[in-house]
């Protein structure tokens, strides 16, 4: 009988892959999608600008927005998930599948509130942060937003501390060669990409903390109407 963690996989990864085909069958829903990640990602890359420049830091800015927090394609990575799930299940501690799922959960409300953003946004041009405020605003979604940076927090939590695991990494270690041979060379990368991340930063109680903080001002700072809650994305 699968586990709770393992049910909860599974669930977030269906969740996952009807939002990967919602996005495949409609080219015009992708080309949105794709114009409001690509804004977010230059604000993402201003924001963090200081964090992307220490060496403790900047392997994890980049996985969160690589991999969690950012635009790109994970059908993949969705799709390789669940394929192996059984065997993960198997050769993983329960709370290693239980971050998993809350990773593709994460990943997946981000793109569902990229979605509510373009269904707003219309044909807006050009995206500015003006626009952007009034269809963040539009959206009325602030549960959704909070949901989004605490699952940020968890995910970097459960990340920092199963690094610190050695049977954990050497599990990894042992499942490279049969993930490529298996075909599902994403998903390992993705696991391996997550855990390396966080090795050298001896701690991310710092780090978390200053990415709920500044997160949660940009959204309280849109929600209460400011016009430039940040600086202009460069073109």
């Amino acid at each position: 009988m699968p586990s709770s963690a393992e049910t909860d996989l599974i669930q977030e990864l269906e969740h996952a892959q009807r939002l990967h085909q919602a996005r495949l069958v409609s080219p015009r829903l992708a080309a949105a999608l794709d114009r409001v990640a690509a804004f977010q990602s230059k604000r993402l890359n201003a924001t963090y600008v200081d964090l992307a420049r220490d060496r403790r830091y900047a392997e994890a800015i980049k996985f969160f927005q690589s991999d969690l927090y950012g635009p790109g394609d994970y059908s993949r990575r969705d799709a390789d998930l669940a394929r192996v799930v059984p065997i993960m299940a198997r050769v993983l501690p329960d709370g290693v599948i239980a971050t998993v799922a809350k990773a593709i959960e994460l990943s997946a409300l981000s793109h569902e509130l990229d979605r509510a953003l373009v269904a707003k946004l219309g044909e807006a041009s050009p995206l500015s942060v003006a626009s952007y405020c009034v269809a963040y605003r539009a959206c009325d979604n602030r549960r959704d937003r909070e949901r989004q940076i605490a699952l940020i927090v968890q995910v970097g939590t459960a990340l920092d501390r199963y690094v610190h695991l050695p049977l954990l990494r050497s599990t990894l270690a042992a499942m490279r060669r049969p993930a490529r041979i298996a075909g599902v060379g994403a998903l390992q990368e993705f696991l391996e990409r997550g855990l390396l991340s966080f090795r050298g930063m001896n701690g991310a109680g710092e780090f978390l903390a200053v990415i709920e903080a500044r997160e949660t001002a940009i959204m309280q700072a849109i929600l209460a109407g400011e016009e430039k809650p940040f600086a202009e994305p460069p073109a």
